[in-house]
């Protein structure tokens, strides 16, 4: 078979060699109802070329950036991601979502898929498992891919963007100490991750500037999953008497939260009433669940802009840039799943979060 060529285009289409040209090579000066004929015909002629593939490909698109999160569901790291799009396409970057599930393997394949395929660079939040393999991260660093971190990940310099854990859950827990609460726990999130072990060390913290005793018990592992936090909060709960209850738990998150007190719920515990409860992150059902959760609120767009602000700025950069870790403060929100069990409660500087939020 004859192959098509141009002037087989431009005579079917009805228009001049130049025109079917500038459409391959894509430029702008085809008005789009010419545009989209000349590649009407390009179809019914299966005519394709590099140049056209190519700039089909682009399709003026060709910056963009990617984030791997591990849980898309979690409202978390959806507003994250919205804070980095919405700065990537003010510095005209499109951008890739994907989720890890929280899946190590899964977290490695996506970020060779994206170094692999053009894409410019890519914001992470790192799934930690047991003594976490980091290769994938270092072959990053080697081929000198750009990316930004969510998480401190030991044994790997790198950008991060992340919340003062530690200062979070001490400012929480004080202010429980305040409200009179003697019999605080913490439930832990999965035990490798960083943001885990930061808040388990805010939570000591706490107590070593109050007269209260820290004892390695109040530390109550229960995961992060909510399917899991609920089973093992019952399971908690169904092996203490009454009267060896907390009087309050602080949460490693907000979707953890919202499980321990649907368990709370199935166990007759009454919130706050019997025992108060604090999250992490004020996520959106945080101010919608029937006991609004006082919580712990991260910045959460904040983050997602600076993350791919520092990304952005290392993808353009012509020279290696220093690493860059960058914290973000939190605030308290108060609502009604904590209560005072004392009326001396120390003033402060706490955000009083509008109860009918």
């Amino acid at each position: 078979m004859k192959k098509t060529t141009i002037v087989d285009i431009a005579k079917r289409a009805g228009v001049s060699k130049g025109t079917v040209s500038a459409v391959i090579n894509g430029k702008n000066s085809v008005k789009p109802e010419t545009r989209e004929q000349v590649l009407q015909v390009m179809k019914e002629l299966n005519f394709r070329s590099k140049a056209l593939v190519r700039n089909m490909k682009n399709d003026g698109h060709d910056k963009s950036i990617g984030i791997i999160v591990k849980d898309m569901s979690y409202p978390f790291y959806t507003s994250i991601a919205s804070g980095a799009r919405e700065y990537a396409s003010k510095k005209g970057y499109s951008m890739i979502l994907a989720s890890s599930e929280d899946n190590y393997e899964s977290e490695k394949k996506l970020s060779h898929l994206f170094s692999a395929k053009d894409i410019k660079g890519t914001i992470i939040a790192p799934v930690v498992v047991g003594t976490a393999e980091i290769e994938h991260l270092f072959k990053l660093r080697m081929i000198k891919y750009p990316f930004v971190l969510l998480e401190d990940v030991k044994g790997i310099q790198a950008n991060v963007v992340a919340i003062d854990n530690l200062k979070a859950i001490k400012k929480a827990v004080t202010y429980l100490i305040e409200s009179g609460h003697t019999r605080i726990v913490h439930f832990a999130g999965p035990p490798q991750s960083s943001h885990t072990q930061e808040r388990i060390a805010g939570f000591r913290h706490a107590f070593s500037e109050s007269t209260l005793a820290f004892d390695k018990d109040m530390i109550v592992p229960i995961g992060s999953h909510p399917d899991k936090c609920f089973s093992n909060t019952v399971e908690y709960f169904r092996n203490k008497k009454k009267a060896e209850y907390p009087t309050a738990i602080v949460c490693f998150n907000d979707h953890q939260a919202l499980a321990v007190m649907t368990a709370l719920n199935e166990l007759n515990i009454r919130v706050p009433d019997d025992i108060s409860i604090v999250g992490n992150d004020d996520i959106y059902y945080a101010s919608t669940y029937p006991v609004l959760l006082t919580t712990i609120r991260a910045p959460k767009r904040e983050i997602g802009k600076k993350a791919a602000e520092i990304l952005i700025r290392n993808i353009e950069s012509s020279t290696p840039l220093p690493v860059e870790r960058v914290v973000l403060d939190t605030e308290l929100v108060i609502r009604k799943s904590t209560r005072v069990l004392n009326s001396q409660v120390l003033a402060t500087s706490l955000t009083l979060a509008d109860a009918s939020r």
